[in-house]
């Protein structure tokens, strides 16, 4: 990029992208925003969890206003495709300009919520903006159970208005969001040696789904690898007798699965119409995703043997229950036109061979209570029905809308102010760390905006260029009139 506008956001935003920031690997982002603060002479406090919070006086005459707080997340969904050499512990992440779009080279680019921390920074940078009381909080693993801003204490924030920066649309402000939970279950499975003659070994794979966010994507029916697979395996099951050396699928309970392989020791006398039948199906969802999903590949090919194979049993539940999980939206909003209500979204399969079991991951989300925990439930009953323990971790509140919040009459005035364009108010399927905050702190008046991202949780993450300067703008003007 060229000259890139605003200036200071893309340069902090760049300086980012050097930094790992897997969920749970912060420790370089820490470092980096205390040093930050240091070199200003800014006051910062940083939490035993690894939140990090920068405060800068208000400007004269101002401090009196009430405080505000630019809140961020600083870690990273960490998603490449299979092609890709990258090792997100150590390596930056390369950036490329596309059509308009910020992109990276085959990974997930970060701007999630890369970009908000930019912004915060850049605020903390800029001396000439009037401003009271404020303060920049980056909270850790959000994306992996919005763990940092449940660790936020009393007294580590002080201010009473909240604005959250992780939104992905550009002229829309957010007030409300839904509330997820985590279900895990695992199957126990006994090994068995494979058979070393008269079988072949076959790789089944399903790469180049879409994927994306498993609530701001949800409802656009992209391909579910994981899902893809498991159709195929139990059709082959009612045709063929065979073995399942290895799964696995999907990866981050908060993306749309994008990639599954499967290694199945097939009679050789089978063979080729095993073959077959996964061609013929493959055509088929082909067909079905070629709108969503125009990249989808699905390979079949012979490799090495396995030492050894999963029971049949086990191969049989297995193949069955992913099958038949549900995936998707399960309600729509009644309140809110065109808004997804309830959604559950089967994550990843991953075969744990040291520990001879298999564990699925998934995530159920709703701005109603009850609902998610009776999305949750259903999951769980479908997985103890095929032999299955289940557990739920990670639940996390909604964030309830506010149309009367004070802070969003200064946002919707100051949209309009600039763009001359009223700012769409809405509420999102995605979760935020909102919720956490308003259970910790009632009085805390929140709203939520940022930059247009698509694609986010997926290697094809991308940030609109030209709605980083208005997301600015709207920040500076909301910050100037609080």
């Amino acid at each position: 990029m060229k000259n890139p506008e605003p200036s200071s956001v893309f340069n902090f935003f760049f300086e980012i992208c050097k930094i790992p920031r897997e969920s749970g690997n912060e420790a370089g982002m820490t470092r980096f925003l205390e040093d930050f603060a240091k070199a200003r002479n800014l006051e910062h406090q940083t939490d035993k969890t690894g939140n990090v919070v920068i405060r800068k006086p208000a400007s004269a005459g101002r401090e009196n206003r009430p405080g505000v707080i630019l809140q961020s997340h600083t870690d990273m969904v960490c998603e490449k495709n299979e092609d890709t050499v990258f090792d997100f512990s150590k390596d930056a992440i390369q950036t490329y300009v596309e059509d308009g779009w910020l992109k990276a080279k085959g990974t997930t680019l970060g701007a999630d919520d890369g970009i908000g921390i930019a912004a915060s920074l850049a605020v903390l940078d800029d001396d000439s903006l009037e401003h009271g009381p404020l303060e920049c909080l980056f909270t850790v693993s959000e994306e992996t159970g919005l763990d940092g801003a449940r660790a936020v204490a009393p007294g580590f924030i002080k201010g009473s208005v909240l604005l959250n920066l992780d939104s992905e649309d550009e002229g829309e402000v957010f007030i409300g969001c839904a509330g997820g939970i985590d279900t895990t279950a695992r199957f126990t499975y006994e090994e068995k040696p494979a058979l070393k003659y008269g079988v072949t070994a076959l790789k089944v794979s399903i790469t180049g789904a879409t994927g994306g966010h498993s609530g701001d994507e949800i409802h656009k029916d992209l391909c579910n690898a994981v899902q893809v697979l498991a159709r195929f395996l139990w059709n082959a099951q009612q045709k063929f007798s065979f073995d399942v050396g290895f799964i696995s699928g999907g990866n981050k309970r908060n993306a749309i699965a994008r990639e599954a392989v499967a290694v199945c020791v097939v009679k050789d006398t089978d063979r080729d119409a095993f073959t077959e039948l996964f061609q013929t199906m493959a055509s088929e969802w082909n067909a079905e995703y070629k709108h969503t999903d125009p990249e989808l590949e699905s390979a079949i090919s012979a490799c090495e043997l396995p030492l050894t194979v999963m029971d049949s049993k086990t191969a049989a539940n297995l193949a069955a229950s992913l099958y038949s999980c549900p995936h998707g939206v399960l309600a729509m909003s009644k309140d809110i036109p065109g808004l997804v209500e309830t959604s559950t979204n089967l994550a990843s399969v991953r075969m744990e061979q040291e520990n001879k079991f298999i564990r699925i991951g998934s995530s159920q989300r709703s701005a109603v209570n009850s609902a998610r925990k009776n999305a949750a439930q259903r999951i769980e009953s479908l997985f103890l029905l095929a032999g299955a323990s289940v557990s739920h971790e990670g639940e996390y509140p909604g964030w309830a809308p506010n149309p009367e919040s004070p802070v969003l009459k200064v946002c919707e005035e100051a949209y309009l102010k600039l763009f001359n364009t009223p700012v769409k108010v809405k509420a999102i399927h995605a979760g935020l760390e909102c919720g956490i905050f308003l259970d910790a702190f009632p009085n805390l008046d929140m709203i939520s905006i940022g930059p247009t991202l698509k694609g986010v949780h997926a290697p094809t993450e991308r940030l609109e260029i030209s709605t980083v300067g208005k997301f600015w703008d709207l920040l500076l003007e909301i910050i100037r009139n609080v």
